[in-house]
């Protein structure tokens, strides 16, 4: 049996349309790595630092007693740049939640059958769960001497509750202790950098505490508490997101 002609054309404008859209993706991709190939064919490495990285290498250690330099320009020489990205990361938060509570459950709703948790997994987040947090914190503290910092510090504490969500996909959190350990840092926060500009140099200054020794734990100033203040923040934000997006209907 012969399909009918409006069939054909039918199948032939798709096969037409297929092609089209791979000879314009086979055509990005083509010019996305020729700009990239270009960019690394024409790569010259600088000979020296420039004035701003010179100083920041030079100067860093001894004006904020830090041992991490790159916490103390993001702490310090760069505090309004953090301040933003915090904030970017609390409104991302604030509209998940805001996004999700409309496929919440309400709460006089019925639930779903609780599922048996395996006893191995439910041991094993519990085991680990307070592990990870203390690895967290450990990062966020010491941010101002190894690598790390509040933003990885924060992220590790998080992944603690997705280790328990992901054991228990059906347990709760409290919305309310998340919302007032993220509010409070916070502010806290805040008022930090406001007094810095109130009484030391500028806003974040960490010359509020005495800068201490350089290497100790006790040292750069008040960084290692603005750095808390921000492991804990970020690890509210994105607890808050992970409880949000557990407790949706799709769940």
């Amino acid at each position: 049996m012969v399909a009918p002609i409006s069939t054909l054309t039918t199948r032939q404008t798709t096969r037409q349309t297929h092609m089209i859209k791979r000879a314009i993706a086979l055509l990005l991709l083509f010019a996305v790595g020729t700009l990239f190939a270009s960019l690394l064919l024409g790569y010259v490495p600088d000979s020296e630092l420039n004035h701003t990285a010179r100083y920041y290498a030079e100067r860093t250690a001894g004006d904020v007693g830090a041992a991490n330099i790159v916490t103390a320009i993001v702490v310090t020489y760069r505090g309004l740049d953090t301040l933003g990205e915090v904030t970017v990361l609390f409104i991302s938060a604030a509209i998940v939640g805001l996004v999700l509570a409309q496929d919440r459950l309400p709460s006089d709703a019925p639930r779903q059958p609780r599922v048996p948790v395996s006893e191995l997994l439910s041991t094993g987040s519990r085991a680990l769960t307070p592990l990870i947090l203390l690895l967290g914190v450990y990062v966020f503290v010491n941010g101002h001497l190894t690598p790390g910092g509040g933003f990885q510090g924060g992220a590790i504490v998080a992944s603690g509750m997705l280790l328990l969500l992901l054991a228990d996909p059906l347990k709760q959190f409290s919305h309310q202790l998340i919302s007032v350990l993220e509010s409070l840092s916070g502010l806290l926060f805040v008022g930090i950098g406001v007094l810095g500009v109130l009484l030391a140099g500028g806003f974040l200054d960490n010359r509020l505490l005495p800068i201490g020794t350089l290497g100790e734990l006790f040292s750069a100033g008040v960084i290692p508490v603005i750095y808390s203040l921000i492991g804990l923040k970020v690890g509210a934000e994105f607890s808050s997101m992970l409880a949000s997006l557990s407790e949706t209907e799709e769940t």
